[in-house]
């Protein structure tokens, strides 16, 4: 008999696993300088940040480029770690845009650094903590439903 699974709506089917998170990622540039004044140079860091995600297999979901700091809705496969992800956007978008903007480097940027070293990460799911605690307590009581739906092939 085929085993009937379920689809989670949101979540991504790969072989072997199925992942539904999201990570709210934050970072502010070195001493809270103000970078991104102008919308082209907003548009520059926002451009940068979806090549990075392109080619690091990142899906940014949502996107905004402050002028001293920036917010990512991101998704990824959990064979990546989070430090890794943060670590290639921090690092590539910094020497993309310095590339471009050596000027700012100069000017603004004291030590060379475009990004302060800290940042915030926080993982978020289409699921409270709540409905996850519920749909884990009832799981029992699911499968003894299930049985009790399909007839008992040991009767003959």
């Amino acid at each position: 008999m085929k085993r009937h699974i379920d689809h989670i709506e949101g979540a991504h089917y790969e072989r072997g696993y199925v992942y539904n998170f999201h990570y709210h990622l934050i970072w502010v540039t070195k001493y809270r300088n103000e970078v991104f004044v102008t919308p082209e140079l907003v548009q520059e860091m926002k451009d940068i940040l979806l090549h990075i995600a392109r080619i690091s297999d990142v899906a940014i979901e949502t996107m905004e480029v402050m002028p001293d700091h920036v917010h990512l809705l991101i998704s990824f496969k959990p064979k990546y770690a989070p430090t890794d992800i943060v670590k290639n956007f921090k690092g590539a978008s910094a020497r993309l845009f310095f590339q471009g903007h050596p000027e700012i480097k100069e000017k603004l940027m004291w030590g060379g650094k475009l990004w302060s070293n800290s940042y915030y990460m926080s993982t978020l799911g289409n699921m409270s903590k709540d409905v996850v605690e519920r749909y884990i307590q009832n799981q029992y009581k699911k499968e003894e439903k299930e049985c009790r739906k399909q007839p008992d092939s040991s009767r003959g």
